[in-house]
């Protein structure tokens, strides 16, 4: 796993680029280092957002994974017809998406479905179409502590929604979802203390909720940057995501988590426009750019700056240009993995160096069939 140039492959003359390409065997890695820091699966529930695709998914379940989060419809989807059996859908469904949870409720009878609510009104409809429906729904309670991008505020309104969950026949509270993709401090211990000071108001809200009378017998909490420090806590699950294809800017952040970088995106250079200028076939559409330079690394190309992205080409000064003609393989790891896997609607499979395969990224879209 620790050969400098793991990322070869021998048959590399018919591949297309831009092609993105994943190596099963270090995703197995990076399954069995998550479940290393979880201590077992127990408390796992891996977020499926950056993949969407149903190999991997497999390959968790193989190694006793059983918990999955989802960020659309159709990633839920793909979760129960892969056999899952407890799915949370961490995304609060509006308008038709109302329905539609309910219709995987329906059709999936052996998957136990639940999603998120952070406000009165969708939680009224949710109750209302459940008891239409004459089913159960599970609910959790989406917690702003600090992300505020979602959730409610861990304040006295949160009491009274959760209050409103657990009064509802037809509900089932199952407890709170906190997402803290605020807390993204390089250092493992400013990162802790961090995460722990908004963690506390969340379990004062937990606290609170209790002298209630009413239990709290799950948090749901994190996500990579964060997880291995919840993990430590009573009573919670996980949500690691990035984790399993990693990608360069999560690597350059956070030494702590030795994951391996499991996907490549393959391009090729197309054009050399000026002395020391070299464009490559990765634009836009081929990789996630909302991300400031460098929005990957290359592995095999030295002493190059990344200086201008468009649609379909990507720029770079090198001062060597000269050693790599037109046609030059390049191999590259994404700054960010999660938006630039749904750019295909495949991956490639890499084993010994070897194109072995191809996985389709099947909720990739909104609807699937």
């Amino acid at each position: 796993m620790e050969n400098q140039k793991w990322y070869e492959i021998s048959d590399v003359e018919n591949v297309i680029s831009p092609s993105l390409i994943v190596y099963p065997d270090r995703i197995k890695e990076n399954i069995k280092m998550m479940i290393q820091i979880a201590g077992g699966t127990d408390a796992l529930r891996p977020h499926i957002k950056t993949h969407k695709i149903a190999e991997i998914i497999k390959l968790q379940l193989q190694y006793g994974i059983s918990k999955f989060k989802c960020a659309t419809i159709a990633e839920a989807k793909l979760l129960a017809t892969c056999g899952v059996k407890d799915i949370l859908l961490a995304i609060q469904p509006v308008g038709i998406n109302i329905d539609r949870f309910f219709e995987l409720i329906l059709t999936f009878p052996n998957s136990k479905f639940s999603t998120i609510v952070d406000n009165t009104e969708t939680l009224q409809k949710i109750a209302d179409l459940a008891s239409k429906k004459q089913t159960l729904a599970s609910v959790w309670l989406d917690i702003n502590n600090g992300m505020n991008r979602t959730g409610i505020l861990p304040n006295n309104q949160a009491i009274t929604l959760y209050q409103k969950i657990e009064k509802y026949p037809n509900l089932i509270a199952k407890g709170l979802h906190v997402y803290d993709g605020h807390i993204h401090e390089p250092d493992f211990d400013l990162r802790k203390k961090e995460c722990d000071k908004a963690f506390d108001l969340v379990l004062q809200l937990k606290n609170q909720i209790e002298l209630l009378g009413i239990k709290i017998k799950t948090i749901i909490a994190g996500g990579t940057p964060t997880f291995s420090i919840h993990i430590k806590r009573d009573n919670i699950e996980v949500s690691p995501g990035t984790s399993l294809l990693w990608d360069q800017g999560y690597a350059d952040k956070y030494e702590d988590l030795k994951f391996l970088p499991a996907a490549v995106l393959l391009g090729r250079v197309i054009s050399k426009p000026k002395v020391n200028f070299i464009c490559l076939d990765l634009g836009h559409k081929s990789v996630a750019s909302e991300m400031n330079f460098p929005r990957l690394k290359i592995l095999n190309l030295e002493n190059c700056k990344q200086i201008s992205h468009s649609e379909e080409h990507l720029v770079v000064e090198c001062v060597e240009s000269e050693k790599y003609p037109i046609g030059t393989i390049c191999y590259t790891i994404p700054t960010h993995i999660c938006p630039t896997v749904p750019k295909y609607d495949k991956v490639l499979t890499v084993i010994g160096k070897k194109i072995t395969g191809r996985w389709k990224i099947v909720a990739r879209d909104h609807i699937i069939n």
